[in-house]
């Protein structure tokens, strides 16, 4: 029988690889608590479409990815500047979304 870190090396695993599963973990149990907590209505922003807290964390999450894939392609793969890019779009996402 293979060894567990033999069979999942082809997905190259690191502790920051790990950091960020275990990050939307941790959004995922926090924004379900505060859905059961904090119950809220739908709003309608910029997009003109009714949003929750749950699809203002998609739309991040998604334009966040979208975000880090460009940096690496136009400025490279260190990522410390787009990180910073996300979190500004993922203010802005929540504020005006």
């Amino acid at each position: 029988m293979e060894h567990l870190s033999e069979s999942f090396a082809w997905m190259a695993w690191t502790w920051q690889t790990g950091l960020f599963f275990a990050a939307i973990v941790g959004l995922l149990i926090v924004f379900t608590l505060l859905a059961v907590w904090f119950p809220e209505r739908e709003r309608v922003g910029v997009l003109r479409i009714p949003t929750t807290r749950g699809d203002r964390l998609f739309i991040c999450l998604l334009g966040s990815a979208f975000i880090c894939l460009a940096w690496i392609g136009l400025a490279g793969p260190d990522l410390t500047w787009a990180l910073a890019v996300c979190l500004a779009y993922a203010l802005a996402v929540f504020r005006l979304v």
